[in-house]
């Protein structure tokens, strides 16, 4: 698409709109669930898989947002025994209902699920955000071959598409991957908080953000989040939240 069309689409609403609509129709958007085109056409998510989706409920850790089967308990578990880095986070869904759709998202170039994952956080994590005011939405960083293989940061895709609806900024050139890690699923605890020693550095001399939300698409045991958090400490930033598509099972 030339300029000039692109700067008459941004300047017609109603034009862009019947555009978007085409283009929809044309390469149908995939339902993030089953992976189908969605039905009905003009739907984030097939009607017929909404109810498969399982959200975090509560009572959840006041610390990471793991759901905690004891209403008596404040923090679960891995909170309790490991003290973290970071203020507060919230999770989106239980990562067994969806974890093959987050590995179609992450490996298979589904960012159009964005929308549909930046709408749930819009609607179920609202509160929770506003709560935050936050200056900045900041993903989790890719190191930059892997980047360069998959071709694209998925948690950059869905930064993107949560601050078009919240309206906070992304920034993704305060913090960088500097060392290739290996990859997190396999490792415990202990592996994984060897394993992002010196992962990340900052990589601007003027940070002048007092409060940030960390998107990633899965939180397990905070290693990654906590990793991130000592750095971005260290620049001045004072208040560090998360927000992640699902929770695993920690340590």
């Amino acid at each position: 698409m030339n300029s000039h069309l692109t700067a008459y689409l941004r300047a017609n609403p109603r034009l862009r709109a019947a555009a978007g609509a085409a283009v929809t129709i044309l390469f149908p958007r995939r339902c993030p669930v089953c992976d189908e085109p969605v039905r009905p056409w003009n739907a984030l998510v097939c009607a017929a898989c909404v109810q498969k989706l399982t959200y975090i409920q509560a009572p959840w850790c006041l610390k990471c947002g793991k759901h905690i089967g004891d209403g008596g308990k404040e923090y679960c578990d891995d909170c309790a025994a490991h003290p973290h880095l970071f203020d507060r986070g919230r999770a989106l869904f239980s990562y067994r209902s969806v974890s093959a759709s987050i590995a179609r998202f992450k490996y298979r170039g589904r960012r159009e699920y964005a929308a549909c994952y930046a709408a749930c956080m819009q609607e179920r994590l609202g509160d929770f955000i506003r709560s935050c005011h936050a200056q900045a939405l900041v993903p989790v960083p890719l190191h930059k071959s892997r980047k360069q293989k998959r071709g694209y940061n998925q948690a950059q895709v869905l930064a993107e598409a949560l601050s078009s609806l919240t309206g906070i900024p992304v920034c993704d050139n305060l913090i960088e991957r500097v060392e290739k890690t290996a990859p997190m699923k396999d490792l415990s605890a202990a592996e994984r908080q060897n394993n992002l020693k010196k992962a990340f550095k900052i990589c601007r001399n003027d940070v002048k953000l007092g409060i940030i939300i960390i998107i990633d698409d899965i939180y397990t045991t905070g290693s990654t989040i906590d990793a991130m958090s000592r750095e971005l400490k260290k620049a001045g930033v004072e208040r560090i939240y998360f927000i992640t598509l699902a929770v695993g099972r920690g340590i």
